[in-house]
C-alpha cells in the first residue's frame, strides 16, 4: 500500500495509507470519468492550492508546544484529547461535482446491525476512532436517504454521489465537504 507522508519536523513525520493516485493534480482537470458519468477524485484533490503547507505548519506548530512541554501528556489536559489540525478551506470547482472517491467510513450509530443515513469518510483507517481526525477538509461528512449497513471498518470503500462544499460539525470531527451517497462499495 502506498502511503502519503506529511513531514512536522525533523525527525517526525505523519504517515498516512495513499489510494491509488488518479494520475491527475487536481480534480478540475482531470479525465478520469467512469461509465454513470463521475468523476474520480483523490483525497490531495480536496485541498486547496497551499493548503498542504499550512496543516504541515500547524502539525508542526502542535509538536513543538508537546516537545515545549516535555514530550508528556498529563491524563485530562487539553492535550489528551484527538484534536483535529486544518482549516475548512475547500476547492469550490468541486461543489456539485458527481465524484467517486475511496475512504473509509466512521458511523456515528455502533449498534450491532445498525441502519445508517449518515456517517463520515476519512482517508485512512482508524481516523476519529483510534487516530486524530483528518483535517476538515479531509473529512467528508456522507449523507443518504437510503439506509446502509456498514458491517466492517476496516474495509475500504468506493463512494460515489454529489460532492458539496457544506461544512458539517460531528461529535466526531468537523468536515468541509459533504457527500450526497448515490452508492458505495467495497475497494478492492
Amino acid at each position: 500500500m502506498k502511503h502519503l507522508i506529511i513531514a512536522l519536523t525533523a525527525g517526525f513525520a505523519l504517515t498516512m495509507p495513499a489510494f491509488a493516485q488518479s494520475g491527475s493534480d487536481n480534480a478540475a482537470a482531470s479525465a478520469n470519468v467512469d461509465a454513470q458519468g463521475y468523476e474520480e477524485i483523490i483525497w490531495e484533490d480536496l485541498m486547496p492550492e497551499g493548503e498542504e503547507e499550512r496543516v504541515r505548519q500547524m502539525y508542526a506548530e502542535q509538536l513543538q508546544e508537546m516537545m515545549r512541554t516535555g514530550g508528556n501528556i498529563v491524563e485530562g489536559s487539553a492535550m489528551d484529547t484527538a484534536v483535529q489540525i486544518g482549516t475548512y478551506n475547500v476547492d469550490q470547482t468541486l461543489n456539485g461535482l458527481s465524484v467517486k472517491l475511496p475512504g473509509y467510513t466512521v458511523p456515528f450509530d455502533f449498534s450491532p446491525n445498525a441502519e445508517i443515513t449518515e456517517f463520515l469518510l476519512v482517508p485512512y483507517y482508524g481516523a476519529c476512532l483510534h487516530a486524530p481526525p483528518p483535517p476538515p477538509n479531509q473529512t467528508i461528512y456522507v449523507k443518504t436517504t437510503t439506509p446502509i449497513r456498514i458491517t466492517d471498518l476496516a474495509q475500504a470503500v468506493w463512494v460515489r454521489g454529489t460532492l458539496q462544499t457544506e461544512t458539517q460539525e460531528t461529535e466526531l470531527a468537523g468536515a468541509a465537504y459533504t457527500l450526497v451517497l448515490d452508492d458505495l462499495e467495497d475497494y478492492y
